[in-house]
């Protein structure tokens, strides 16, 4: 029976009309892109400069706490209370109806990874490497930018691909509201019962999150210092020394006795 809709999906994805048509994969793919790259950047906007300062600073933890509590709401429950919330003040106005709900649901799920990833990487960059920016005449904000985001990208970059795959994940849920996206297919599919259409969806939302992760990937070695990289991977604590760090100390000589 997988089998049987295995060939199916495949036999879907093989029409050319399901690619190119009005509402096709083709239109859809870009609109669910657009939702996802909306959420992202604003979340970046957000989440990026709150996270240099409670970490540079120490003040404002409890942000962390309050954003990673928002993630545990039901996805749909609050997507469906946004509009009900926001239709009255915004009807009228084309799909912006439907767009503003969904985008801050995209919005609320993108912040939590990266700010916490943020104040995490600021956090564990070495005391005495902020010490030695000051000391060299460094100010507080010469210090974030050349010394603690640069140190933090590994883990901003981690925050960054774990909000990445959930937004295009959940971004499906454009659907529910009428707009377009890959979900189209999904709930189209399940309306319809036309699981390949359905199945074929959900399929091409996985994939996507795999390109979109690979994509990031890449970005991240070719964007962060192979010195704070091997901090990063191949120590576990600050006390482990690994490559771009403080050398080991040589071994004391022996000592001869007659």
């Amino acid at each position: 029976m997988a089998q049987g809709g295995g060939r199916l999906v495949i036999q879907w994805l093989n029409d050319p009309g399901n690619w190119t048509a009005q509402g096709g994969i083709f239109d859809q793919l870009w609109a669910h892109l657009q939702y996802a790259l909306i959420a992202l950047v604003v979340a970046i906007v957000l989440a990026l400069p709150l996270g240099l300062l409670i970490g540079h600073t120490g003040r404002g933890r409890w942000l962390v706490t309050v954003a990673n509590a928002v993630r545990s709401l039901p996805v749909l429950g609050l997507l469906i209370l946004l509009y009900v919330m926001l239709a009255p003040h915004i009807h009228g106005r084309g799909d912006t109806v439907y767009l503003l709900p969904t985008e801050i649901v995209l919005i609320l799920l993108a912040v939590p990874p990266l700010l916490a990833s943020t104040v995490a990487g600021v956090e564990n960059v070495d005391p005495a490497v902020r010490d030695a920016a000051a000391g060299m005449g460094m100010r507080g904000g010469q210090v974030v930018r050349k010394v603690e985001l640069p140190n933090a990208l590994p883990l901003v970059f981690s925050g960054l691909r774990s909000a990445t795959l959930q937004v295009i994940a959940t971004a499906t849920v454009a659907a529910y509201l009428g707009l377009g996206g890959l979900g189209r297919f999904v709930y189209d599919g399940q309306a319809s019962q036309n699981f390949a259409e359905r199945n074929a969806g959900a399929l091409l939302v996985a994939l996507l999150a795999v390109v979109a992760d690979l994509l990031l990937a890449v970005a991240q070695r070719y964007t962060v210092s192979r010195g704070v990289s091997g901090r990063f991977s191949s120590r576990p604590d600050a006390s482990t020394s690994a490559e771009g760090g403080p050398p080991e100390l040589p071994a004391p000589p022996a000592t001869h006795t007659a």
